[in-house]
């Protein structure tokens, strides 16, 4: 039987995965909100969907496996807003079904060790409405899910590189401050090994083994670069939006070992230094 993946929300992490379920025969459909994206997307071999606002419904005949990335708002998870009635109907038809959340969900511990055991207070507006939408998407009885919980997401075109080029990096420092992060072709290949290794109902954080200042990542970087090193900046000093500020509330260190010995997984890149040397090899070769 074909495998068919349903991806909603076909953003940075979901682009990452795909590949990897198209070389095994997939039919991989994508949801996004534009069509100059929809475009960009089936460039990649996945069929773009436009959703939501598109003049064709979502059609689930025939989906095998549920990929959860679009985020969900003060109204709740906008996949179960429009299709929750319908996908609740159809468990017995997914063999899979994966919600991306975050490791916000913990809130703030002051840089200690957290794991998928550890009691939730989140402290953002965002961070709330994650733990609300992962109570939801686990409350369907009988559905498949699995959660994923994702520390900071970097990789190709997404990471310290860019803003070192375009003098837009900055080193906030904040005493203690402390952040997990994961490269993106880690979390496909975590995905991978859960859809092969299904076990409906777990919750796995997806980090790397090295949990580290933002302001070393940035000073690392450039150093790669050959670019002068961003000067420091004190937290109560830096201009900031209300959502970058925001991520400084909390500050944790995220325990990866469920994703190792239950999936099996050896990350690629365990520290963010590997990662980093690794990303600008490949743009060299």
């Amino acid at each position: 039987m074909t495998k068919t993946l349903l991806s909603f929300g076909h953003g940075f992490s979901a682009r990452s995965f795909a590949p990897l379920a198209l070389a095994q025969g997939w039919t991989v459909i994508g949801t996004t909100r534009s069509t100059d994206k929809a475009e960009t997307i089936c460039k990649t071999g996945v069929q773009p969907l436009i959703w939501p606002g598109g003049s064709d419904p979502v059609d689930l005949d025939g989906v095998t496996h549920i990929l959860v990335s679009a985020g969900p708002d003060e109204n709740g998870d906008p996949v179960l807003r429009d299709l929750g009635a319908e996908i609740a109907d159809r468990t017995g038809q997914f063999e899979w079904v994966g919600y991306l959340s975050t490791t916000g969900v913990y809130g703030n511990h002051d840089g200690a060790w957290v794991d998928e055991t550890t009691e939730l207070h989140p402290t953002s507006r965002r961070a709330i409405w994650r733990t609300e939408a992962e109570d939801a998407w686990r409350a369907i009885t009988g559905l498949p899910v699995h959660v994923f919980r994702l520390a900071g997401i970097y990789g190709p075109g997404r990471g310290p590189f860019e803003k070192l080029r375009n003098g837009t990096a900055r080193r906030v420092i904040k005493p203690g401050q402390v952040f997990s992060r994961i490269h993106v072709e880690d979390i496909a290949q975590v995905l991978m090994a859960s859809i092969n290794r299904p076990n409906p109902g777990a919750i796995y954080n997806l980090c790397d083994d090295d949990p580290a200042p933002p302001q070393d990542v940035i000073a690392y970087a450039a150093e790669l670069l050959g670019l002068p090193v961003p000067p420091p900046i004190p937290f109560d000093q830096a201009e900031m939006t209300p959502m970058a500020r925001s991520f400084y509330a909390d500050s944790k260190r995220v325990r990866n070992d469920r994703i190792k010995d239950e999936l099996g997984v050896q990350l690629k890149y365990t520290t963010y230094k590997a990662a980093l040397e690794a990303m600008l090899l490949a743009e060299t070769d």
